[in-house]
């Protein structure tokens, strides 16, 4: 019969191991996750990439209009400077990362052509740079995407493949569709490129306008936040930053009270922009890094910001671009003589959709 002696010098060596095994497996795990780390946030965009991405999009994007009102000034006791996004090629934002993406695909990858996901605006800017560059584009889009948005993706060229936006992943179909056909996957907003692009929104901004105190822009999935973010406490470090969402829509600011991304179901708003259940990896992590909070306004006071705009500045704007505005028509944070920059993110709104709005009662 084998001794406890003899037991003990035949285990111990085996627990000894064991132990180092599992020190050295943390060890590495540990490394892994600060490379990891680090290798995320040196791939995320920087102001520099703003610049060069400024440089690209000079003469083929439009350097939009920014427009105050004495009305809307008087009306909340502060200067307002409205971005008007709504006047970019294919009526938003959206072409500038679009168009920044694409224009640096090499060769090899432009014969391919592109894939991408939307709801419409993305969807827009990614056709319409795809037709400047001679690129073939797939966009991935919910049925129930406004009919304006849907006919402007097809007359830019691009082929629309329709999905279910509650029940099926779009994401997940632009990927098979990436695999079979070797297409460039060109995501809405968790892109260094499309980031960077949407930036040159607040570049702009600043060179137009100057300083601000205060600088409000919708979020969706996070991609014009976080390119505006990074432009803007670059330019001007003091300036406070605020995203907004609607109510219903409100993945960012959980996110952002909850200290990590979180998901929520698909948000029933008439922000079409808006309906995304969560923000990107990348855009969070510079959001979280930048904003001074997120605004929430209801679906009432975006239909009465669209309808204010258009009757007392002459301008028709989208739901989502109608956002922002509506947060500084409700100044909840009562602020008083400052001068508020407002991203208006688009101007693509269903013609029906936009009678509805406007034959309601505000």
């Amino acid at each position: 019969m084998m001794s406890s002696l003899t037991l003990s010098i035949i285990i111990m060596p085996l627990a000894f191991e064991k132990i180092i095994f599992i020190l050295n497996w943390t060890i590495f795990k540990k490394h892994a996750i600060q490379k990891l780390t680090r290798d995320f946030y040196m791939n995320l965009p920087t102001f520099e990439d703003i610049k060069a991405a400024a440089t690209r999009l000079s003469g083929i994007a439009h350097r939009t209009p920014v427009l105050t009102s004495s009305f809307l000034d008087d009306l909340i006791g502060n200067q307002l400077f409205i971005k008007c996004e709504n006047f970019q090629r294919a009526g938003a934002f959206k072409f500038r990362g679009a168009y920044n993406a694409l224009a640096q695909l090499p060769p090899e990858q432009r014969r391919y052509g592109v894939v991408s996901f939307s709801s419409g605006n993305h969807a827009q800017g990614v056709a319409l740079a795809a037709k400047l560059l001679g690129i073939s584009a797939k966009i991935v889009m919910p049925h129930d995407a406004p009919a304006a948005k849907l006919a402007a993706t097809r007359g830019y060229g691009a082929e629309v493949i329709l999905y279910d936006r509650y029940e099926e992943d779009r994401a997940a179909i632009a990927r098979e569709i990436q695999e079979k056909e070797q297409r460039v996957l060109i995501p809405p907003f968790e892109h260094a490129d499309i980031i960077a692009g949407q930036g040159t929104c607040a570049l702009e901004l600043y060179e137009q306008v100057g300083h601000l105190d205060i600088l409000l822009a919708p979020i969706g999935g996070g991609g014009l936040m976080a390119g505006n973010c990074l432009a803007a406490h670059q330019l001007s470090p003091a300036t406070e930053i605020y995203g907004v969402e609607a109510e219903v829509a409100n993945d960012t600011y959980l996110s952002l009270q909850k200290g990590e991304r979180v998901s929520i179901p698909v948000p029933p708003t008439i922000a079409d922009g808006m309906q995304v259940t969560s923000p990107g990896e990348m855009t969070f992590a510079i959001m979280r890094e930048h904003l001074a909070g997120v605004l929430l306004v209801s679906e009432e006071e975006i239909k009465n910001a669209m309808r204010v705009v258009l009757e007392r500045m002459k301008i028709l704007i989208e739901p989502t671009g109608a956002v922002p505005v509506a947060a500084a028509l409700r100044n909840e944070k009562n602020w008083r003589a400052k001068r508020i920059g407002i991203i208006v993110s688009g101007g693509n709104i269903d013609m029906k959709k936009l009678a509805g709005i406007l034959s309601e009662k505000p």
